[in-house]
């Protein structure tokens, strides 16, 4: 294997059980795109473990391969088309996030079909202007909602909205969306529909909005050790690795990568590493970049390719066969996601979803993690 990707199951569970205590009810391990990189099923089967009593994905297809795994857990998919196909959701007994009264229709046509009761969280949108029941269209939603439970339709279990601003804590918008919160379970309450799950927060919330966490909170980002509002030492859950292919002596002045972008200003020594941006290492890239070698950082020089890139060694030993660490927990003095994401203009999020599908996920307890990036 030339890359890869360290995903330490000690860290995630350290991180759910601190999330568990932080709940006031059930914790939600939201498990989507692949469970932030590090594998859906290994992420939901740690969490479990943990603390955690339910999942979480976007997508019926995320949902079933879930259940196809053979995990039993409560699992809620939120974001689908009208047209998605709620049959198969309601036949592996997947909860659904209603947005609106189409998509409500659309369940219920479905439950009708299969004679089965689907269960449901009427998702309101609090200030995002994105998925979500608009506020003037809830007493609607309600209404029907209520009409459709009477039938034996549905099941309405959740009511869940989610944060525009929950990454600062002092933004203003935080206290709106919670009083809008608030306000749409009393219209729920009045219109006879009494939900055991309420569930506002995500994992910023999670960690610094007590009046958002309501009877449940959904974590997905700080499972794997992120969390956006710098408040909280996480442990880092991953540790991305790449493998030397190539070590090559240059005189100065040698161009290097696709478009001659560095010129080497001494003489030095570069070594090809087998990874990039189609493995998780972002074509745009800060020119202070670095990766860790040898216990010591780098820099990569050149354009990023999509299976490689180049490190100015600089002096420090290495060797064809050896690992060079894209990023990790810090632990060792190598760059970290949150490095990443500023490196490359954006959150740690996109970093960590960003990696491979080539890239082997390799589950380790916390020593033996360390043990194998050294």
């Amino acid at each position: 294997m030339t890359t890869r990707l360290l995903v330490d199951t000690d860290a995630i569970a350290a991180n759910t059980r601190l999330f568990a205590i932080l709940a006031p009810g059930d914790l939600m391990a939201v498990v989507k795109a692949q469970g932030y990189g590090a594998g859906a099923e290994l992420v939901a089967r740690t969490a479990l473990g943990a603390g955690a009593s339910r999942l979480g994905v976007t997508s019926i297809t995320e949902a079933l391969a879930l259940r196809l795994a053979g995990l039993e857990a409560p699992i809620l998919s939120w974001l689908n088309p009208v047209d998605a196909d709620f049959e198969a959701a309601l036949d592996h007994d997947i909860d659904l996030a209603v947005p609106g009264v189409a998509h409500l229709d659309a369940i219920c046509r479905a439950a009708r079909r299969h004679r089965l009761v689907a269960r449901v969280h009427l998702q309101i949108d609090c200030g995002l202007a994105r998925e979500g029941c608009p506020a003037e269209l809830w007493p609607q939603l309600l209404a029907v909602s209520a009409a459709a439970a009477v039938r034996g339709e549905i099941e309405v279990v959740g009511i869940m909205g989610h944060l525009s601003s929950a990454d600062d804590p002092a933004d203003p918008a935080n206290r709106r969306e919670r009083t809008r919160f608030a306000h749409a379970l009393r219209l729920a309450r009045a219109a006879g529909l009494f939900v055991p799950l309420r569930h506002l927060a995500a994992t910023s919330a999670a960690l610094t909005q007590p009046g958002a966490r309501h009877s449940l909170c959904r974590v997905g980002a700080g499972l794997v050790g992120i969390d956006p509002t710098g408040t909280h030492r996480l442990r880092g859950a991953l540790t991305l690795e790449a493998q030397i292919v190539d070590v090559r002596a240059i005189a100065a002045g040698t161009p290097v990568g696709y478009g001659h972008g560095w010129l080497a200003p001494r003489s030095t020594r570069l070594a090809l590493v087998a990874a990039g941006y189609a493995d998780g290492v972002p074509r745009t890239l800060a020119t202070d970049a670095e990766v860790l070698v040898t216990g010591t950082r780098r820099r990569i020089v050149g354009r990023v390719s999509m299976d490689q890139f180049v490190v100015d060694l600089d002096g420090a030993p290495a060797a064809p066969g050896e690992y060079v660490t894209v990023f990790g927990p810090g632990d060792r003095g190598e760059p970290t996601v949150a490095d990443w994401a500023r490196w490359c203009g954006t959150i740690p999020n996109e970093i960590v979803t960003g990696v491979g599908p080539r890239v082997e996920r390799v589950p380790v307890a916390a020593s033996t993690a360390v043990a194998a990036a050294r």
